[in-house]
C-alpha cells in the first residue's frame, strides 16, 4: 500500500492520523512480539509515534536517533508502504545452486531424510562439486522450506475412528455430567532411580555433568488424578496389579464420600480387566464405574501428561543418593505439589484430546 505524503503533510509537518486502522492493528502487534527483530520495531515504533501526532524531532530523542532519520523514514514508508519494513537495502550473496539443483536437492532430502547437515554437504559436492559450511547448509536447507525434526513414534494400530468415538463419549459424559458424580484418570507408572539428563542453558565454558547413582530400583506407582480439581491419589505397590487396581479404586471411593458415581478412566492392561476387579465392582455399594480408552491411545488419557510433568519436575537433571530419597521426593510431587499448585500446572495436564491417524504421517519404514 502506498501513501500519498501530499495528502498528510500540514506546512511541513507531518500530521498524525494518517495510518489506517487495520495496519496501525498490525504495526502494534509488531512492536509487542517480544521475538521481533529490533531494526524492525523501531521502524514500527516511529510510524506509529507519528501517526500519534508526536513531532520526528521528539520522536528521536525518545529512540535515540536523529530527526532526519525519521523524515526519510516516514518518505520511504509513503513511497513503499509497509514492505519497506523490511527493506534494507542489501541482498545476500546469491546462491550457489542453480534452480535445478535446488530442486533436486529438495527432492533428494524428502526421499532420503539425512540425518546431519554433513550429510547433505557432501552429496551436494558429490553432485554439483559447489561446497558449502554447515550454517550455510542450515541457512540453504531454511530457504528450501526443510526443518530438521524428531520423527514421532506412532503405534502400529491406531484406529482413528475408535479415538473420534470415544472423544464424542467423553464429552457427551462430561456435558450430563451430575453434582452428584466425579470424573478421573488413572494409569500406573515406573520411575526408575537413575539420572535422566536433559538439555540446559549453561556458560559456554562450563562442562556440566550429573552424578550417576549407584542402583536402578523403581518405584511401582498406581495412581490417578481429578481435572476438575487436581486431587490425587498415588498408591506405592510392590506390584501393579489387581490387587493394587482395586486398592486404588478403594482410595478413590474414599475421595469422594458423597458423591452417587464416580468415573474411572483407565487403559486396557490386562489387570484392570481382571476378575479380580470385576468381582469387586460387582459388590454391593460400589459407587465407580470404569471407563476404558481405546487401545494405543496413551494420548487420550491425560495422566500420561501427568507423569512427563513429573519427570521435568523431580528426575531431569536432578541426582538422588538414595532411593528412598527419590521415592520421597517422586510421590512429595505427585501426592501433595501437583494439587497445591494445580491453578498453575493445570494447563500442563489436560483433557484437550485430538485423533491420531497414521494417514496425517510421512511413516518412515
Amino acid at each position: 500500500m502506498r501513501v500519498s505524503r501530499e495528502a498528510i503533510l500540514v506546512g511541513g509537518m507531518i500530521r498524525g492520523g494518517f495510518l489506517d486502522v487495520d495496519i496501525r492493528a498490525n504495526l502494534i502487534a509488531l512492536v509487542r512480539d517480544g521475538k521481533a527483530e529490533t531494526r524492525l520495531t523501531r521502524r514500527a515504533n516511529a510510524l506509529l509515534l507519528l501517526d500519534d501526532g508526536m513531532s520526528c524531532e521528539a520522536i528521536a530523542k525518545v529512540l535515540y536517533l536523529d530527526d532526519d532519520t525519521i523524515r526519510y523514514w516516514y518518505k520511504l514508508y509513503g513511497e513503499k508502504g509497509l514492505s519497506w519494513l523490511t527493506d534494507f537495502g542489501y541482498k545476500g550473496r546469491a546462491c550457489e545452486l542453480t534452480a535445478a539443483q535446488q530442486e533436486a536437492l529438495q527432492d533428494w532430502v524428502a526421499q532420503t531424510l539425512p540425518r546431519t547437515t554433513a550429510t547433505v554437504g557432501e552429496w551436494i559436492e558429490k553432485s554439483y562439486g559447489v561446497s558449502y559450511t554447515r550454517s550455510a547448509l542450515v541457512k540453504l536447507l531454511a530457504r528450501l522450506e526443510m526443518e530438521y525434526r524428531k520423527p514421532q513414534v506412532l503405534p502400529r494400530k491406531l484406529d482413528p475412528a475408535k479415538q473420534q468415538a470415544f472423544i464424542e463419549a467423553y464429552d457427551n459424559l462430561l456435558n450430563t455430567l451430575g453434582d452428584d458424580e466425579a470424573v478421573l484418570f488413572a494409569d500406573a507408572v515406573h520411575p526408575t532411580h537413575e539420572v535422566r539428563p536433559a538439555g540446559c542453558w549453561a556458560p559456554r565454558d562450563a562442562k556440566v555433568a550429573l552424578e550417576q547413582t549407584s542402583g536402578r530400583q523403581r518405584l511401582n506407582i498406581h495412581g490417578a488424578i481429578d481435572l476438575e480439581t487436581g486431587a490425587t491419589r498415588m498408591i506405592e505397590a510392590t506390584t501393579v496389579d489387581a490387587l493394587s487396581t482395586i486398592a486404588l479404586l478403594m482410595a478413590i471411593a474414599l475421595m469422594y464420600p458423597t458423591k452417587r458415581l464416580i468415573h474411572v478412566f483407565l487403559d486396557n492392561a490386562r489387570y484392570h480387566h481382571a476378575v479380580l476387579v470385576r468381582e469387586w465392582l460387582a459388590q454391593p455399594g460400589r459407587r465407580i464405574k470404569l471407563h476404558f480408552i481405546p487401545s494405543y491411545c496413551p494420548h487420550l488419557n491425560p495422566i500420561e501428561r501427568l507423569w512427563g510433568l513429573m519427570h521435568r519436575n523431580v528426575t531431569h537433571n536432578k541426582c538422588y543418593a538414595t532411593c528412598a530419597q527419590f521415592a520421597d521426593a517422586t510421590l512429595g510431587f505427585l501426592r501433595e505439589t501437583v494439587p497445591r499448585n494445580w491453578a498453575d500446572l493445570c494447563d500442563s495436564v489436560t483433557d484437550n484430546f485430538r485423533i491420531i491417524s497414521p494417514k496425517d504421517f510421512r511413516v518412515v519404514a
